[in-house]
């Protein structure tokens, strides 16, 4: 097996990124795979802004893994720039043998790369095997999180 490699997302990686969404409880609720327009409507906003950067990891050709890094200037902390890791999926075929591990160790460096001095992601509070995997890198359960449905 070849090591992954981690590029920014194209258009035509919309079908595996949103497949990877939908693969668990929670994406399956909220996610529609069949029908791409409005991830294509997303897709186009996100590679529009520079403080955003959708990301797949691809091995042999296939992708296998994803994770979005944002950019956030900010005052607080100094004048801090902070970035925020969402949605890291990796495929059903892939878990459990590090690429989770690769593209979280990917975005702290590229944060340091871009300036960030905080690096923040939230995880659904049911996801307790996620919360055990990110305090393994080295992240802390610091603060809770408060979501409004709108």
């Amino acid at each position: 097996m070849s090591d992954p490699v981690i590029r920014r997302a194209t258009e035509a990686d919309l079908p595996a990124i949103v497949a990877m969404l939908a693969d668990d409880p929670l994406g399956a609720t909220r996610e529609s795979p069949g029908d791409l327009a409005p991830y294509r409507t997303a897709f186009t906003t996100l590679a529009a802004d520079p403080h955003q950067h959708l990301v797949v990891a691809e091995r042999d050709g296939r992708v296998v893994g994803t994770l979005q890094l944002t950019v956030i200037p900010g005052l607080s902390r100094r004048g801090a720039t902070r970035s925020l890791i969402e949605a890291v999926r990796v495929h059903a075929d892939e878990r459990g043998a590090g690429l989770g591990s690769v593209l979280i160790e990917w975005a702290v460096a590229e944060s340091r790369t871009l300036g960030c001095r905080l690096v923040q992601l939230t995880s659904d509070a049911s996801r307790t095997d996620a919360h055990r995997f990110y305090e393994r890198l080295g992240f802390e359960a610091s603060h809770v999180g408060f979501k409004r449905a709108l």
